[in-house]
């Protein structure tokens, strides 16, 4: 999906029509719950679960303040034998791709094993498996080093662990991205749909609060170190000193729509447009322009007007420049009408956990436009940009299209345009 696809009346003219990309299950593992259930209660109540860190080895570090996905017990979820061969991000993804699939209840049995892809966007990889192991090789030798640690690092391995789990052989990849990378392995997915697949599970799952890990981001000048938890997170405000980490993931079921339909699958939401740029990583008042011409392109590819928008999941960094940038992007991009519609940025209450925030926010905005609903940006009261940026409690509203945003520290934007189960495509 890019900025160069036709818009809706070209699109009449072709013979083959554009194959329409629905999303039929979700799948979450989030710091606020398990299940979509758990979720939405804790996004659309503003329930922060944002907390002291408490891994092992983190002590002494100046990062005091993330989202930790507490009580996950993979062995409930995963069998033994991918459990050894994997790191704690792909048992994020395979339980999240698990409840997607439940949810989509796709007869994947009775289907081509051709027929099924998987796409996965991963930003920090296996670093708490690769880390064991490196302590294993330093303190007692090769010889103790297992044979998975070739694998289970790897940014690919969610993909891989999920396509042999399932029996997959349809189209699968992996996005080795930023932030950004969550939304275009999305796009990535509804190209394989484009193109003839009949179903892809796409989606994230990072788990960067294992101490090497931590030690990587400790140069982000993004990333707060804030001591209290509802100091730490505080985007689009006066206070804003940078954004919590997270960890955990989402996946999706998308399926070709009228193939969707036909088997008489539930349609959670459409995934209309999407937009990429790329704007570099010397400044975030470079990301207003390559924002904004994502949301264009995303808006061109949907072929939807800037006032049809009725919600924004914003990327919500969380420092002053950035946010600015930001809330200038939706301006240019939208027009008077960036400075009315609805805003949040529910990560706030859970973390940003990198290529999984914004499919953690895709999660959150189909769930949105099922209930009407729009969430608030938890921990946040005094806005200072010229956002209509939703806070203390959610907003009920009539959503029917909901706009995505997301930026990378390394300068990728991403935009994405979803319609509700009830909007007309």
């Amino acid at each position: 999906m890019n900025a160069s696809v036709s818009r809706p009346a070209s699109r009449q003219k072709n013979k083959h029509p554009r194959r329409g990309a629905a999303i039929t299950g979700l799948g979450i593992v989030a710091p606020n719950g398990v299940g979509t259930d758990a979720f939405w209660k804790a996004v659309r109540e503003g329930i922060s679960f944002l907390d002291q860190l408490s891994r092992e080895g983190c002590d002494d570090f100046p990062l005091r303040v993330a989202g930790q996905v507490r009580g996950f017990e993979p062995g409930s979820m995963v069998e033994e034998r991918y459990l050894v061969q994997t790191d704690r991000f792909t048992h994020f993804a395979m339980a999240a791709a698990d409840l997607a699939l439940e949810d989509a209840r796709l007869p994947t049995k009775d289907m081509s094993p051709f027929a099924v892809g998987v796409v996965t966007a991963a930003g920090s990889g296996g670093g708490e498996f690769g880390q064991r192991e490196l302590q294993h090789l330093w303190g007692k030798g090769p010889r103790y080093v297992g044979p998975y640690q070739s694998i289970a690092w790897f940014y690919a391995a969610s993909t891989g662990q999920i396509s042999i789990r399932g029996g997959f052989k349809g189209p699968c990849g992996v996005l080795a991205n930023d932030e950004a990378g969550g939304l275009d392995a999305i796009a990535h997915a509804c190209r394989s749909i484009r193109h003839g697949a009949d179903a892809i599970v796409v989606g994230a799952a990072e788990a960067p609060l294992a101490p090497y890990s931590i030690v990587c981001q400790l140069g982000y000048q993004e990333m707060s170190l804030a001591r209290e938890p509802g100091r730490a997170y505080l985007p689009f405000t006066t206070d804003a000193c940078g954004f919590a980490p997270g960890e955990g993931g989402a996946m999706l079921m998308v399926e070709e729509e009228s193939a969707a339909l036909r088997r008489g699958a539930r349609i959670r939401g459409r995934v209309l447009g999407h937009g990429s740029t790329f704007s570099g990583s010397s400044g975030w008042e470079r990301s207003r322009d390559g924002l904004a011409h994502a949301i264009r392109a995303a808006l061109d590819d949907a072929g939807c007007a800037p006032e049809e928008i009725d919600v924004v999941f914003a990327d919500a960094v969380g420092r002053p420049d950035a946010d600015l940038a930001e809330a200038l992007a939706i301006a240019d991009a939208l027009g008077a009408h960036g400075t009315r519609v609805p805003v949040t940025a529910p990560k706030t209450g859970f973390g940003r956990a990198y290529c999984a925030a914004p499919v953690l926010d895709v999660g959150a905005a189909v769930l949105a436009m099922e209930h009407h609903v729009v969430p608030p940006t938890p921990y946040v009261t005094d806005v200072c940009h010229d956002l209509d940026l939703v806070t203390r409690s959610s907003r009920p509203t009539q959503l029917r299209t909901a706009l995505v945003l997301s930026r990378g520290l390394m300068g990728c934007n991403a935009a994405l345009v979803l319609r509700g189960p009830e909007g007309d495509m």
